[in-house]
This record gives structure tokens, sequence and C-alpha cells, in this order.
């Protein structure tokens, strides 16, 4: 009784925190699934509505309503000019929205600490609610029971509004028939922008209302925002009963959990988020691979299953004429034998860029070659990211796992007296290939955004392992002091940034050549074939998942040796390192080259610590500002790559996320394992 009786506040914390979770989680779903649009910035949206509600409140009732009326008005506008920045992005894809969608997050995050200043900013609540009532036996805060009160009025309201109205009506329309919606003379796209609206509104008054929970400060956006997909993930699209129980069971997890099983805690929301989309993946994937109807009523699944037959008759290799070629489709940008001309146009940026880059030493100061390292092994990583999403079709936010693995291997190589490169390396990739093979099955049978949000969580599961063992990680504070890299048997360790950086130059030019030969080779005919043509690979016989777990452990290898190089150039390691916010660069680096161009994700890499490091010193604080604008750029001026400016074949196939150019889901990709439109709901 005493124990249930310690537990009590907490639990009624878990019913407040998770009622505020499902008002914001709620305008994700909204948008997402509603809108079709995949925002990252809608934890932003919350910010935006907490510190105007923070900045207007003084106390009283009269600054309350104030700040609820700005907040949630200046969030829906921002709903609103969301709505027009994806407009031009409907085509591409959930990958292209997602790098935008991120982008602008990273430019409001900067622009709300600009105006705001950088400190947590205090809320005061009216004196009637900054008091605390008996609940219970207990004395418990007043603001948090009528917040609870405010919430589920707020969810009452919106699903009345979604099931029981006209307005209701036409935005389910809109996610089953917009074709019929216009027939009938409502404007879809003025409902797509109303629907972004209103869950910019719903986020934006959970901030106002949430901020003396979730308070505004530095990180507050990015929380919200992992929350919020977390509940989306459990809860699904299709119901919003669903999403409430999912957000309650999140709220109980942050409190509840954290004084029941402490140490567990850290790890229960994101390994639900896994476990719940892994799950789902597998019950589809008989669909994927039979088509919707089931392999006994579809035709063209019984005609798959004769020609799968007939193609273990014959040599394996054969089969994979069966894949569109290059010239033809896009499944091979970078396949095949060129005439000797063009062999060389080919090659000719590659040898630019290492011509460049081995004059760098001779050319820059010592800071600006040791960003080059830097710049280096952020590209290494960003290129095990272009094997995953241009060449194997699986979009990543997770490679920072395999990349943290082999950093923290090197780290912890050098303090035990193992200071020798090759071996540093040699080790650092093979622990990252042996984490990539552990986490590989539950990704390799998922497609599209669901691999993005399962790499999202095995991304964020390992940096709380990293937080959890100190005694291997250093925790929040990182590893330092430990020896430098010897770059060979004997020598001694490299003290001058350009010895550095030459043995850095000299990994990622080994590990840039190999991944050039593979993925040139037939292996890597397969693994293009297998993106671009899945459907048609699986019924000539191929084992399409075992080239794409193979894929991803030679990918999550070289985030390895990545991982290693950083912190040879660096001397230092530490969370932030090797978290989220490393693994959207390295997707915005690859999406900048093109996603099928090796070298131009190494270009892309350049740019990015170009901007971040470099730019940033000449405006100190608004790193933030100018990486998002990056983010921005690249995706509206860039929309095939640094690769697309030259043009030429192999541009026309999927998109990384799986669409096609016209917007239309892949051939070989089941309903399943798209969205459920949010109009589906049932309350």
């Amino acid at each position: 009784m005493e124990l249930l009786d310690a537990h009590l506040m907490p639990a009624v914390d878990g019913v407040a925190y998770g009622l505020l979770l499902f008002v914001v989680a709620a305008g994700l779903s909204l948008a997402f699934g509603t809108a079709g649009v995949l925002n990252l910035s809608h934890g932003t949206l919350y910010a935006i509505g907490a510190y105007t509600g923070a900045e207007l409140s003084d106390g009283t009732w009269g600054g309350l309503v104030l700040g609820l009326a700005a907040g949630t008005a200046a969030a829906c506008v921002a709903g609103a000019g969301l709505s027009a920045a994806t407009v031009p992005l409907a085509r591409r894809g959930h990958l292209a929205q997602a790098l935008l969608t991120f982008g602008l997050a990273l430019v409001g995050g900067d622009l709300l600490i600009q105006f705001f200043g950088a400190d947590e900013l205090p809320v005061r609540v009216p004196e009637a609610l900054d008091s605390s009532v008996t609940l219970l036996g207990h004395r418990y805060p007043a603001y948090r029971l009528c917040f609870i009160v405010m919430a589920v009025l707020l969810a009452a309201f919106g699903t009345w509004v979604l099931t029981r109205t006209r307005v209701g009506a036409a935005v389910r329309a809109a996610a089953d028939d917009p074709q019929m919606l216009a027939a009938t003379g409502h404007n879809p796209r003025a409902v797509h922008t109303g629907v972004l609206a209103a869950a910019g509104a719903l986020a934006g008054a959970a901030g106002v209302l949430g901020a003396p929970i979730i308070g505004p400060g530095p990180g507050t956006s990015e929380n919200v925002l992992m929350l919020s997909l977390v509940v989306v993930v459990l809860g699904g699209l299709r119901s919003l009963w669903a999403t409430f129980f999912a957000a309650i069971a999140v709220g109980e997890v942050q409190t509840l959990g954290v004084s029941v099983a402490p140490d567990l805690a850290p790890y229960l929301l994101f390994a639900a988020m896994a476990a719940v989309l892994v799950l789902r993946s597998r019950f589809a994937e008989p669909a994927a691979a039979h088509g919707p109807e089931g392999p006994s009523s579809d035709p063209v699944a019984r005609l798959r299953r004769r020609l799968a037959a007939r193609s273990r008759r014959r040599p394996r290799g054969a089969a994979v004429a069966a894949a569109p070629s290059g010239r033809a489709g896009g499944a091979f940008p970078e396949s095949g034998w060129l005439p000797r001309g063009a062999a060389w146009r080919r090659a000719a940026p590659l040898l630019v860029t290492l011509v460049v880059l081995v004059a760098l030493p001779w050319m820059l100061d010592s800071y600006s070659i040791s960003l080059a390292g830097s710049a280096l092994a952020l590209g290494l990583l960003a290129v095990s990211v272009t094997i995953l999403t241009g060449y194997a079709g699986l979009p990543t936010l997770g490679q920072t796992a395999p990349f943290a693995v082999g950093a923290y291997a090197t780290a912890n190589l050098a303090q035990a007296g193992w200071t020798m490169g090759p071996v540093q390396i040699v080790l650092s990739a093979l622990a990252a290939a042996v984490f990539s093979a552990v986490t590989g099955p539950a990704v390799i049978r998922a497609r599209g955004t669901t691999v993005l949000m399962i790499t999202l969580a095995i991304g964020e599961l390992t940096g709380a392992v990293i937080n959890q063992f100190k005694s291997v990680t250093g925790g929040a504070d990182g590893l330092v002091g430990f020896p430098s890299t010897q770059a060979l048997w004997g020598g001694e360790g490299m003290s001058e940034e350009s010895e550095v950086y030459t043995y850095a130059l000299v990994i990622a030019v080994i590990a840039v050549t190999v991944t050039l030969l593979v993925l040139r080779s037939p292996a890597g005919k397969l693994l293009t074939g297998t993106r671009g043509a899945e459907a048609r690979m699986r019924a000539s016989g191929h084992p399409v998942e075992r080239y794409l777990l193979v894929a991803y452990i030679c990918a999550g290898a070289l985030a390895g040796v990545g991982g290693s190089l950083m912190v040879t150039v660096q001397q230092y390691l530490s969370p932030a390192d090797v978290g989220f916010e490393i693994a959207a660069f390295a997707l915005l680096a690859a999406v900048i080259g093109g996603t099928t161009s090796v070298i131009g994700a190494l270009m892309g890499a350049g740019l990015i610590v170009i901007t971040r490091d470099w730019v940033a010193s000449s405006w100190p604080g608004h790193g933030p500002l100018l990486l998002g604008v990056l983010f921005v750029a690249a995706v509206y001026l860039l929309p095939r790559g640094l690769a697309g400016l030259r043009g030429g074949p192999g541009r026309s196939g999927p998109s990384p996320d799986g669409s096609r150019p016209d917007g239309r889901p892949p051939a070989s990709s089941a309903p399943a394992h798209t969205p459920t439109p949010a109009g589906k709901v049932s309350p």
C-alpha cells in the first residue's frame, strides 16, 4: 500500500504529461496522415506557442488568455506557411519533406533563441492556479489538474470537429478522395493549407498550456518532436483513441517509469517504437512480396511464382537481366561499362576532388586542415547513407549508430594502448559491422518512411546506451585525453594537423575506392536492381533480404571507419558527435550529392562542415540558422543533387523513399507500407 501511495502522484503526472503529448501528436498525425507532410518542425511549432505564452504570462488570467490566443495564432500562421513551403515537394516523397522541415526547424529554433534568449523562460500562471490542492491525501499542483481538464476539452472539441462537422468531412474527403472533393466545389489545396494550419494551432495551443510542464528552452522542440513521433508510431493513424492511449502510456513511462524503473526508462519508448514498426513491417511483408490481394487471388503473383520456379533451374546471375538497366530506368545510375570518353568524363570529378584534397595542407591553416579531416569523417558517414538510401532504397536516420560504435571502439582502444591506426580502423569497422548485423533484420523488410522511423529509433536507443554506460562512453561528458593515433607500426603518435589529415585522407581514399569498386561490380548491380525493381528481382528468385542485409552490414562497417577517423581527428568524443543532428546532416549530405553519387556525398559533407564550422565562425551563434538555410536551399535548388547538375542517364528511377518521380508509390511496395490517412480515424 505504501508503494502504491508513493507512486500515485507520478502516475497523475503521467496523465497530465500524456494529455499534453496527445494534443501535440494529434497535430502531427493530422499533418502526416491527412496532408501527407512528414513534419520534423512540429516541435518548433510547439516551441513557438511555449515561448509566446511564457513571454506574455504575467500571473493573471488575462495574460494566460492573451498568451493562448497569440501563441495559437502564431503557430497557426507558421503551419499555413509550412503548407506553402511543402507544395512544390508534393511529388518528391517524404524524404524531401523531412529534410525541408528539419531545415525550417533549425531556422525557426535559431530565430526563437535570438528573439527570446538562450535561457529557459520562466512561466507565471494565474495566482488561483499557482498553488496546490489535496488529491487522494496528497498535495498536487492545481495548474496540472486544470491542464488535464483543458486538454480533455481540447481533445474532445478536436474529435467532434473532425468526425461530426462539415469541416471534418472535407478533411476526411481530402485524405480519401481529393478528386471527388474537388468535384463537389471544394479546393483540395485550401483544405491542405487548413489542415496544416490546424495542426500548427494544436501544437501552439499545447505549447502555451503545456509551458509549465515542458517549458520553453534549448532542446524543447527536439524533445517534443521525438516524443510526438513515438506517440504517433505507437498509436498509428487509424484511430484517435489509439493515439490517446499511446500518449498516456508514453506520459506514464516519462514520469512513473522513471520512479519505478529508472535504469530502463531511457530505453522503453524507442524500444517500443522500434518493436511496433518492425512487427508492422513483418506483418505486411507477404503483401509486399505478393501484392495487395495476396498470393492466392492475384494472377500476377501466380505468374511471379512460376518465374521464380523457372529461375531456380538457371544460374542465379542470369536473372540480373530482369532488372532494368541504368540507361532505361535509372536502376543502375553508376553501373555498367561506358565508352572510354564517357568514362573519363565520369571520372573527372573524382580526379579533381582528389587533387584538391591532396593540395589542402599547402593551402589552409591548421584549423581549416582540422575541419577538412572532420569533413572526411562525416563524408564516409554520408557515403554509408548513400549506399542505403540511394542504392538499397532504405532511407536512414540512424547511421550514427554504427558510426558511434566505431568512434567509441577507437577511443577505448586508444585508452587501452592500442594506438596503431590500421588496427583501430579494422577493429572499429568490425565492431560496427557486428552491430549492423544484429540490428539489420529489424530494418531490411521495411520500406519508405517506416525505415526512417526504425533507424531513428535505433539511433536514439544507441544514444541512450551511450548516456547510461559511463564506464565505456564517459556518459554526457564524453571521452578525452586518450593517446593520439600512430599512422604506422613503430611510429610516434600524430600531433600535427597535417599529419592527421594525411592519414585521414589515405584511409578515406581507400574506403571510397573499395566502395566504388563494389557498387560498380555485379554485386552493386544486384543491389540497385533490388531497389529499382524489387518485385521483378523476387520473381527471378533472388534473395532480396539477403542482399539488403549485406548492404546494411557493409554500410555500417563504412560508418564505423568514419567514426574512427572522427576520433583520430578530433581527439575527443561526446554524445553530440553521434546524435540525431549528425544523422540528419549525413542524410542531407547524401541528398546534396544526389543519393546515388559517392563523390557527391563527400562534397555534400564538406559543404556542411564549411557552413557549420567555418562560415558560422564569422557569425557566432548562428550556425543552426546557416545550416537550416543550407537544408532548405538544397531541397529546392538541387532536387537531384550535385550529380543531377551533370544530367545523364539514370535519373528517372524511384526516389530514395520509394515513390516515383510522379508521386505514385512504387510497384513493389504494399499499401501497408504507406501511411493510413488520418481522415479514416474512428473516435
